[in-house]
């Protein structure tokens, strides 16, 4: 996975330009800053820092992660990007010391997280955040299957595409297409005011943590 976004890295903006998807990134660009207007806020799996871009202005603070180094000096180049603190981390294993957070973001990342791994991908992130905080994420629904068929499912029900890159390479890619169901009941226990959003390529979810009790 993190050779084929290296990799990947110089051209993966295509994915945001594609006919078929204007509509969605129309509405996603003013949406996202909009939900997270104000708050300190931690992406993780940033990239390229597409959706960064539109964020940053309207947080009062942002910390954007991503694993892979290539991806991140794409991001650090968007405009409006700053005073955003890029990070090379993991996002299984985000530090302490990044401080507390009141809204989280991911885009087009979840997908990738393995089954057996989504409760303790929420943990980790949860540790960050603040009472109230709002987490949003967006990722690709199963339109997406029309040019990347699944080639491969596991023991765990994980999803896997065979992508080619522009050098003729071809790469086995985790990709799970999560139901609302799915979503839903991975944050029952710890979240309020839960919402999905189908949208013509990609789903919307979204929810805050519990505020403190007075």
């Amino acid at each position: 996975m993190k050779a084929y976004y290296d990799a990947r890295a110089p051209y993966y903006d295509a994915v945001y330009l594609k006919p078929e998807r204007r509509a969605d990134i129309s509405f996603l660009s003013e949406y996202f800053p909009r939900r997270l207007r104000g708050r300190e806020a931690i992406e993780a799996a940033c990239g390229t820092g597409y959706w960064t871009q539109h964020i940053a202005p309207a947080a009062s603070r942002m910390v954007a992660t991503d694993l892979t180094a290539d991806p991140l000096e794409f991001a650090r180049l968007r405009p409006g990007t700053s005073l955003v603190e890029f990070r090379q981390l993991d996002a299984y294993s985000l530090p302490r010391s990044l401080g507390a957070f009141s809204g989280a973001f991911a885009g087009l990342w979840f997908s990738h997280v393995p089954i057996r791994a989504r409760r303790a991908l929420l943990s980790f992130l949860h540790a960050l955040l603040l009472p109230g905080s709002r987490v949003v994420f967006i990722d690709n629904n199963q339109a997406q299957l029309r040019n990347s068929p699944i080639a491969e499912t596991d023991d765990d029900g994980n999803t896997y595409q065979l992508r080619q890159l522009r050098d003729g390479s071809t790469h086995r890619v985790l990709k799970n297409f999560p139901t609302e169901t799915d979503l839903t009941e991975l944050v029952a226990d710890c979240c309020a005011n839960a919402t999905f959003r189908e949208l013509e390529n990609c789903w919307l979810f979204e929810y805050e943590l519990p505020a403190s009790e007075a």
